[in-house]
């Protein structure tokens, strides 16, 4: 961020400066997390269910920070904070989200070759992000989330690391809620906003598929005017959006040319679906095709694991190309990225055991992916999958947990390590006992670690994934830490 005043920021704000002598002092970063914070941050010290930020406030002050943000003068005094350098605000969550908000309106103003590029979608949010960052450094400096800051607060830290050198900001954009969307794009409107796919996750908070689809589309009105969207043609909720975009939009298809027709079926007029891919080959879970641009065609040898991320792959393909860059940059830089998130399709060769940690998060979508991705990597070697519940589902959760056990049968797993105790897992489990899996119920992840150690063997091949909550990324660090 451009540095401003202490004052400056809590006049944003709407807060109050607990006195005037601090104030003409100047905020260059931000942080929420005490042991994160550099010289000139702001401390945001957000109440939580099991800490309070606030008790760490005078830690972030000693370990450099200028200010700290608060809802709750007293009990940041009572951390350690002088209450002349507290900002009270009503909400420290929407505060950093104004904040962030003006820094980026005087970037562009500074900058006005800075561009913003927003990704949304139910799945492959964060590995499009991650090629986004690496394809667009060919702009020049590019500021990025790690991971999955994708929320009220990680968005808003991520606008703020961009400064005056910034040419590109990748922003990625979650959602769990209606109106999510909407309020990410309020703080950072994008140049180019991109839908990836309407898949069944949160279903169970959003109240069905449509409701969903509903939410990405926010994507599309938060974009800045002169802005374009990209929108995935495969998907058929996620090209239907196209009808009410009020920005140019294009598309992107992983299913060749017969997707150029995606444009007039949705009454585009003036957006083409000018990336696809055709020639796909799947080279062991790695997949290969021909990208085609509307400046040439070049041939693209991913390293990412799993044949859904030519999807992923085009779609930063169609949002660098929108930017200029020529289809052979785009084609070496996809071509030579690695996995750059943690938990997330990474393979690792654990002595004679090849782990597959991506142990991020579930949904039926990307677990069905994970599945296919397990049987195209081990071939003929044995396949385990150490599976973890997918939450917030809602209704459907039992009959989409069932489906998976199917699966796993169809796609002959031999083992399946089912973490959990709950009725979901149970209904996994005897789905796919019934499809031929042999199946572990384990309690929690200490048990499934146990179980796996003691019985794995040479040349196994082992997927680990749940939804986040379900904890199965705690066993893949075990596993990366300690060994099998």
């Amino acid at each position: 961020m451009l540095p401003i005043s202490i004052a400056q920021v809590a006049a944003i704000s709407d807060g109050k400066l607990g006195s005037s002598e601090n104030s003409l002092l100047e905020v260059c970063g931000a942080a929420s997390d005490n042991r994160l914070v550099k010289k000139g941050d702001l401390f945001i010290a957000l109440p939580g269910a099991r800490v309070d930020g606030n008790q760490f406030a005078g830690d972030a002050l000693a370990r450099g920070a200028v200010a700290v943000l608060s809802a709750n003068k007293e009990a940041a005094c009572a951390g350690g904070a002088s209450a002349t350098h507290i900002i009270e605000v009503a909400d420290p969550l929407l505060a950093i989200g104004k904040i962030a908000q003006y820094s980026l309106a005087q970037l562009r103003k500074k900058n006005p070759n800075l561009q913003v590029v927003a990704v949304t979608g139910s799945v492959g949010k964060t590995t499009t992000k991650d090629l986004l960052a690496n394809l667009l450094q060919e702009r020049g400096p590019v500021v990025a989330p790690p991971g999955s800051f994708n929320n009220e607060l990680g968005l808003p830290l991520t606008v703020l690391s961009a400064d005056a050198t910034t040419a590109t900001l990748v922003l990625e954009m979650g959602a769990d809620r209606a109106g999510n969307i909407a309020y990410l794009t309020h703080i950072a409107p994008p140049d180019i906003g991109m839908v990836l796919a309407v898949a069944r996750a949160h279903l169970g908070e959003f109240g069905g598929i449509e409701k969903v689809a509903a939410a990405k589309a926010e994507m599309l009105s938060g974009i800045r005017p002169g802005g374009i969207a990209i929108l995935n043609a495969d998907d058929k909720r996620v090209a239907a959006m196209a009808q009410n975009s009020p920005v140019p939009v294009y598309f992107f298809s992983a299913q060749g040319e017969e997707k150029n027709a995606a444009p007039a079926l949705y009454g585009v007029k003036d957006g083409s679906a000018s990336i696809f891919a055709s020639d796909i080959k799947n080279d062991g879970g790695r997949a290969a095709f021909l990208l085609h641009t509307p400046s040439g065609n070049v041939p693209v040898n991913l390293q990412l694991i799993g044949i859904h991320h030519i999807n992923n792959a085009l779609a930063a393909a169609s949002a660098a190309y929108q930017l200029g860059i020529s289809p052979e940059k785009i084609a070496q830089r996809l071509s030579t990225a690695f996995p750059a998130s943690r938990h997330r399709m990474d393979v690792q060769e654990i002595g004679d055991i090849t782990i597959i940690d991506d142990s991020y998060n579930a949904n039926p979508d990307s677990l069905t992916a994970g599945i296919l991705a397990l049987s195209d990597i081990a071939g003929s070697r044995r396949k385990i999958a150490v599976l973890g519940a997918m939450l917030e589902l809602g209704e459907e959760s039992g009959m989409e947990h069932k489906k998976i056990g199917s699966l796993l049968g169809a796609e002959k797993v031999a083992v399946l390590y089912a973490v959990g105790e709950n009725t979901d897992m149970r209904l996994l489990a005897e789905s796919a006992a019934q499809a031929g899996v042999e199946v572990k119920l384990c309690a929690d992840g200490t048990e499934a670690r146990a179980l796996l150690s003691a019985e794995s063997r040479s040349g196994d091949v082992i997927l680990l994934k749940g939804s986040n909550g379900s904890g199965i990324w705690k066993i893949a660090d075990a596993l990366s830490e300690e060994g099998v």
